[in-house]
């Protein structure tokens, strides 16, 4: 069975606040961290057989306290998760999930549930979603 190799940064922006996250492969949850209180590289192996998948990232445990607010509404501090490095055999992403993703969140519950865009960092809690295709290197060509 051919594999390809997955792998990413996971980081908080403020490591004394316990924000957690967890990335699934479709069905299989392969991180969970409760507690991002480092910078984690992680690594995966995906079968290249030919499939439909979809890799979900998931913030957890926000809270209202780690967002700090001034008196006219702007943020002033944020914590949040940042996800970098994102790359299929050693081949950057970033564009392409940039492009791809989407972001779905409530604003932790202060708002209707929303669809966005993913520029690299959660503040919110909620799902980070890519879809792709293997073999990984079709899928690479037609997207990027």
């Amino acid at each position: 069975m051919n594999t390809v190799k997955f792998n990413c940064k996971i980081g908080s922006t403020d490591l004394s606040v316990p924000l957690g996250m967890e990335i699934w492969l479709d069905q299989c949850k392969f991180f969970d961290q409760d507690y991002i209180d480092q910078t984690h590289q992680v690594e995966y192996e995906i079968s290249d057989d030919d499939g439909d998948h979809e890799l979900r990232f998931v913030l957890k445990n926000k809270q209202p306290e780690h967002t700090q607010v001034d008196a006219q509404g702007n943020i002033v501090s944020d914590a949040t998760v940042s996800i970098s490095d994102i790359k299929f055999d050693g081949i950057d992403c970033q564009y392409i999930t940039t492009k791809l993703t989407q972001y779905q969140h409530d604003f932790n519950g202060t708002g209707d549930p929303i669809v966005d865009e993913f520029y690299g960092e959660m503040g919110c809690n909620g799902t980070v979603s890519l879809k792709f295709t293997t073999p990984i290197y079709i899928w690479l060509l037609e997207n990027l």
